[in-house]
């Protein structure tokens, strides 16, 4: 088998996780074997789970004892998630334990319900934290403007955070000043603890290329063809470079010397959505140092089979620039579409949510 996986890390310092969970992955030792090609981290969502209890049975008899029991759908729900998560944590401890804390992370995410509600959202993360309570655990947070503060507590309590749903670099500036602050009050309370905490900042990739095209291709510029299928790398590019400005300098590198770890850009949603594009578009041209790349079942398969080792994500910065530039010339406004991709964000994952929720109510009804 290809050995694209790990060299992605071993030689380009890009950790490569799996965006999907499923029970079936951990009854049948599965997971073992993907973590065994290279992956070092697992990625999950209310989407994902969504597909996964509607599209099996593999929860029914849980589900079962579960409403047996007097629960809740909704409690139900969250008994059936934690469940899969923790073996998904099991299966990765080794590698968190091996890496020293740098990969081996299961995330799972807070209600979507509470996407623009700040007090609720951390009382939410905490809580979920505190019941799974295993140091490879990271608590998703969505990185609406409501939940910044959030991200900031959870992380001055020496809490694990995956921060989701990043459409903008304004967005992104604020997530990492957050975690920045987070480790500084850190510091100042628990300084032996700074050393164990980690994060993730999950920027969307191929959402944000859909968005955009759909614009150019309306578009009565000239320019617009030339930059059908840029926006989204041109973005993490210069996403990457602010990453690099935020974690170096004087204020960083005092928190660097008490051991803190820096909080590492994730690409997301990086399988391909536009048939023209190469299927693994969004991993061959986002590989650096000190990175994520969270990847579907398919886009894994794809990478291993043809995908392209170098690193990428420093080249053409000149030309990125030019180009996120350009799109205003074209009358494409990213901060708007940046406002509609995370609306349409935490929507999607809401409905998922609700949507499995009705039918698991309808299941405890047929049970009872």
């Amino acid at each position: 088998m290809s050995d694209r996986l790990r060299r992605l890390f071993t030689e380009f310092g890009q950790s490569p996780w799996l965006d999907n969970l499923k029970r079936s992955y951990i009854t049948s030792g599965e997971l073992v074997s993907i973590r065994n090609t290279g992956i070092r981290g697992l990625t999950s969502n209310p989407t994902i789970f969504q597909k996964a209890i509607q599209g099996s049975d593999d929860y029914s008899l849980q589900f079962k004892s579960l409403i047996k029991q007097g629960l809740s759908p909704v409690d139900s729900y969250w008994r059936l998630v934690l469940e899969d998560i923790h073996g998904a944590l099991d299966v990765f401890a080794p590698l968190y334990e091996s890496s020293r804390g740098l990969d081996g992370f299961v995330s799972v995410e807070v209600d979507p319900a509470l996407a623009h509600d700040q007090n609720n959202t951390l009382a939410s993360a905490r809580e979920l934290h505190i019941e799974i309570s295993r140091p490879n655990v990271m608590i998703k947070i969505p990185a609406t403007q409501e939940c910044i503060p959030a991200i900031a507590t959870m992380i001055s309590e020496a809490r694990n955070v995956n921060v989701t749903l990043i459409f903008s670099l304004e967005r992104y500036q604020q997530v990492m000043d957050a975690y920045i602050d987070g480790i500084e009050r850190l510091a100042k309370d628990q300084p032996n603890k700074v050393g164990s905490v980690s994060s993730v900042a999950s920027f969307f990739i191929s959402r944000v290329d859909t968005e955009i095209d759909r614009l150019l291709a309306t578009s009565d510029s000239k320019d617009a063809a030339s930059l059908l299928g840029t926006a989204a790398i041109n973005q993490a590019k210069l996403a990457y470079e602010m990453f690099q400005k935020s974690f170096s300098g004087p204020r960083w590198n005092k928190l660097e010397k008490l051991g803190a770890k820096v909080q590492r850009p994730l690409w997301a949603s990086t399988s391909t959505k536009n048939q023209n594009y190469s299927d693994t578009l969004y991993v061959d041209n986002l590989i650096g140092e000190n990175t994520v790349n969270t990847l579907p079942d398919t886009t894994v398969d794809a990478f291993i089979d043809h995908g392209n080792l170098n690193s990428t994500i420093l080249l053409n910065l000149d030309r990125a620039h030019e180009q996120w530039k350009r799109l205003e010339t074209t009358g494409v406004n990213v901060a708007e579409v940046a406002i509609r991709l995370e609306r349409e964000g935490v929507s999607s994952f809401q409905k998922s949510f609700d949507e499995l929720i009705g039918v698991l109510a309808q299941k405890a009804v047929e049970l009872k």
